[in-house]
């Protein structure tokens, strides 16, 4: 049992935690909660031995084996596969032993390998990989091939990996699509050990915990059951406060305003029937949300094309591959679409088509006269100006707006106060990706066009952007691994698969019995080819691997080179803007310094800003290409 008793934890001048209690018994699951900022991470880190408590105590049972996903990859070049196997440290001590012993500790090794079952450990390891969406193959490359994400997902595939009494895992779905977020659920299911987890998605949590622990006012409240469960808990214990009844009825006004404006229009009929549910789930639990500092509407231009965009016998791809050949796809207004399919199959790069970031190998997009389009993509977390405020990215847009304007505008996506005029630059990812959110809605699209907009949002946002979408009035495409905000904002799928897009008949569970049948399909087909392959053909695997790299080389070159340039004109600006801060430089015989100062400013960031571009260019096409190859 995991104990904790009186438990005070500080980071700097913050209490973290303070005087909290807190018993998980094994084989129980549980989801852990709370607010960014609030110490789920550090609690984690406590666990683990990381950090000690400023008073209280924290027990573990000593014989328990603890696995947890790392958030870094040092750049290796280990393969891959063996970076996975490393998280079996016993399994790594055997082999060890075998290769050094001889005599009876030599006998002992080989029967202590096999009392773990350590003859099947790569087989695991490769089933392991295969569900976190590795292509066959993968396994041989070095860990330096891979991207940030799949390197996460290794980190991953090694906890998992891990023979454990306690798994924890922090976010493990950031960097995860629908697909394998559906197989890690079911993985989880099956985990006999104590789980804790950190999670902002809430069916993820529905179906994987079986308890919640928010940290709420630097303590440790565990509810029984699920998110879910956990949300109609609160609802109850807030309604029973005056003040949480009184704003529980101002949302109460919102929802019941919101249905009668979608039943009064016959166009709006679809949507009202397909949301009504969930409006009237959300009447019930509003109250576990009315004290979320997140509250704002996304507004639509009033002009709108029929139709708004189209690709016409498109030929889409990267370079001489192509995903898509002779796509013929129309967006019209009202359209509420979600992409699915399995990763790499091109969601992404159809998004990208439609933006126009992306010109077709052939054929061509057309757009109606007054689209206006919200592109929400990760990426564009990058394309911040790091040094510049909240209210100045959106003034920037609106010379003419006021600042009161602006700061109540900003207040609704949690930048109140003195945060409104911070520099983005320390800000957290989900603090970028809620600024990035509020300059989209700022500017009145009529369609909006999101890739994983969910990413780094904590489940405060996420429900307060569920409702901005479901009242949005104008188009919606949505990639996302969370299926509460498609199941709630979207009213048809359209499927991408195989070069094609078609519109899928069904729903989310039947999209997962979808992938579980194509993934059953391949498995024998895969199981034949690799009980049949002599051992012999390792050495053409690799050489297969290895002519893989080669072809992916001149990116990966390119990659580097552009890592480089983003480092040189980093310290340029760096060194450029140490010697501005000199007060002496203002003085008027400085004045030619100075100017060739400011001219030198300006070239860093322009070098900066085209070089970060061309990375995350050039990092999109390596992952394309690795995910077809």
């Amino acid at each position: 049992m995991i104990e904790l008793n009186q438990v005070s934890l500080q980071r700097g001048q913050k209490f973290l935690l303070e005087q909290a209690d807190l018993r998980i018994h094994p084989g129980q699951h549980v989801g852990l909660i709370g607010a960014n900022g609030t110490g789920k991470s550090s609690l984690f880190q406590l666990l683990l031995g990381a950090l000690s408590t400023d008073a209280g105590s924290c027990q573990i049972p000593d014989q328990w084996r603890i696995a947890h996903m790392a958030q870094e990859i040092e750049d290796t070049g280990k393969r891959a596969l063996d970076h996975v196997l490393d998280g079996d440290t016993e399994l790594r001590r055997l082999e060890a032993l075998i290769a050094q012993g001889e005599g009876e500790a030599l006998a002992n090794a080989y029967a202590e390998m096999e009392h773990i079952d350590g003859y099947t450990a790569e087989a695991r390891a490769l089933q392991l990989m295969a569900g976190l969406g590795f292509a066959p193959g993968d396994e041989h490359k070095p860990v330096s091939d891979f991207s940030g994400g799949w390197r996460i997902r290794l980190n991953l595939a090694q906890a998992l990996m891990c023979p454990s009494d306690l798994l924890l895992l922090d976010e493990p779905t950031n960097h995860l699509d629908l697909d394998t977020t559906l197989w890690l659920e079911q993985w989880l299911k099956r985990y006999p050990g104590t789980l804790l987890l950190i999670s902002h998605d809430r069916d993820f949590l529905d179906q994987t915990v079986d308890r919640i622990v928010n940290l709420e006012g630097q303590k440790l409240v565990l509810y029984v059951g699920n998110y879910s469960a956990y949300e109609r808990q609160k609802a109850e214990r807030l309604a029973q406060q005056q003040l949480a009844f009184e704003k529980q009825q101002v949302r109460v006004a919102e929802i019941e305003d919101f249905v009668r404006r979608f039943r009064a229009k016959a166009s709006k009929a679809k949507q009202a029937q397909s949301r009504l549910k969930e409006l009237e789930r959300m009447e019930s639990i509003a109250p576990a949300h009315i004290d979320s500092p997140f509250h704002f509407a996304i507004p639509c231009y009033d002009k709108v094309s029929t139709p708004l965009v189209g690709l016409q016998q498109a030929r889409l791809g990267y370079g001489a591959r192509a995903l898509f050949e002779q796509l013929n796809l129309t967006l019209l207004p009202g359209m509420r679409i979600g992409l699915l399919g399995f990763n790499g199959a091109g969601k992404s790069t159809l998004v990208k088509a439609f933006t126009g970031d992306l010109t077709p190998l052939a054929g061509e997009r057309v757009s109606g006269e007054h689209l206006r389009i919200g592109y929400f993509a990760q990426h564009q977390l990058q394309a911040l100006d790091l040094d510049a405020t909240p209210a100045l990215h959106l003034q920037r847009l609106s010379p003419k707006a006021s600042d009161q304007e602006i700061r109540n505008f900003l207040g609704g996506f949690g930048f109140n106060g003195e945060l409104a005029l911070s520099k983005v630059r320390p800000f957290s990812g989900g603090e970028k990706a809620r600024l990035a959110l509020a300059i989209i809605a700022w500017q009145k699209p009529n369609l909006l066009l999101l890739d994983e907009p969910t990413n780094h949002l904590d489940l405060e946002m996420r429900h307060a952007l569920t409702v901005a979408l479901q009242a949005f009035e104008g188009a919606v495409v949505v990639v996302s691994h969370d299926r509460h905000l498609l199941r709630n904002t979207v009213e048809e799928f359209w499927l991408v698969h195989e070069g094609q897009v078609s519109i899928f008949e069904g729903d989310l569970d039947a999209y997962h019995q979808w992938t579980q049948a194509q993934q059953q399909q391949a498995a024998p087909t895969a199981a034949s080819a690799t009980n049949e392959a002599p051992r012999a053909d390792r050495k053409v695997q690799r050489q297969q691997a290895a002519a893989e790299r080669a072809k992916l080389k001149p990116l990966t070159q390119a990659l580097k080179k552009a890592e480089q340039q983003m480092e040189k004109f980093q310290t340029l600006l760096d060194e450029v803007e140490a010697q501005m801060a000199d007060p002496d430089l203002y003085q008027d015989d400085n004045k030619a310094r100075l100017q060739a100062l400011i001219k030198s400013q300006a070239e860093a960031k322009a070098g900066l800003e085209a070089s970060e571009q061309t990375w995350f260019d050039l990092s999109e096409q390596l992952e394309a290409l690795q995910a077809s190859a």
